[in-house]
């Protein structure tokens, strides 16, 4: 049984990739009685996480952050392989090594006149939470499948999605893994950080007319990484990722005339381990 944990220190995340690193929290099971309770041994890991992301959904600025992560797992138990760009999720069920599905949240940043000058007039945006549920699917042990399906708070509301594939080769120490990305969203939500109204149109200097968008597949990329395990104790990891803004949030304006369609992700994170016993 495997707990993950990630705590954000930064809000800012991109849409597209909706970037933000991996965090799972494992499977979670009955607890047993206290006569049955005996000392258990636990691997904890603790890490240190940088990140690179567009400022703002369709901008063509990057902006950093950096966040701690926590794992916890029962000594003995492989670590579990999850992608960087994964939401915080906790495992319901893991009783086929095969498939994992349970809760997922991601946090999205906002979009603020801060963030580029030529955003004037249009709207500004703040921070939104992103619940929802995910599913996890290894076909065979080198590709691993996964679907999130998640409805935003805050800032925006609406249904939104990640699915993405991972091709992923252990060379004794080192792990690479790589594989394509999509994202998509209901209508609603598209229109929030894609969509112009009249006003904003009259008001912003960039932007000639009014654009609605509707739900659609808002972004194609792909994302790769390699983690290295120098020894029990300490762990590297650098990745990066390249997403593409497609459909009615690729014609927008915003990143058209002011952004770009082109997003880009960067990260690396320092990974320590230790046992625990309780």
């Amino acid at each position: 049984m495997t707990f993950r944990f990630a705590a954000l220190l930064a809000a800012p995340f991109a849409l597209c990739s909706t970037l933000a690193p991996a965090a799972d929290l494992g499977s979670l099971r009955t607890l047993r009685s206290p006569m049955m309770v005996q000392a258990e041994t636990y691997v904890v890991t603790l890490t240190a996480n940088g990140q690179f992301m567009p400022r703002f959904p369709g901008s063509d600025k990057l902006t950093g952050i950096g966040y701690p992560s926590l794992n916890i797992r029962r000594a003995g138990e492989p670590p579990r392989f999850a992608a960087p760009d994964d939401g915080f999720s906790i495992s319901l069920y893991d009783e086929i090594p095969e498939l994992r599905f349970g809760p997922v949240v991601r946090v999205q940043g906002g979009r603020y006149y801060s963030d580029d000058r030529r955003l004037v007039g249009l709207r500004k945006i703040n921070w939104s939470v992103e619940p929802g549920i995910f599913l996890e699917y290894f076909p065979v042990s080198f590709i691993r499948a996964r679907v999130e399906l998640r409805y935003a708070l805050n800032g925006a509301e609406g249904f939104v999605g990640n699915a993405g594939l991972d091709f992923i080769a252990p060379i004794d120490r080192l792990t690479l893994s790589v594989g394509p990305r999509l994202s998509f969203g209901d209508a609603n939500y598209v229109r929030r950080y894609f969509g112009v109204t009249p006003a904003e149109a009259a008001a912003n200097a960039i932007i000639p007319a009014a654009y609605r968008p509707g739900a659609d597949v808002t972004a194609a990329g792909v994302l790769a990484a390699a983690s290295y395990q120098w020894n029990e104790t300490w762990g590297t990891t650098i990745y990066g990722g390249y997403n593409r803004l497609i459909g009615d949030a690729g014609r927008s304006p915003i990143p058209r005339l002011i952004g770009s369609r082109d997003q880009w992700i960067f990260g690396a994170s320092v990974s320590y381990s230790f046992n625990w016993t309780r």
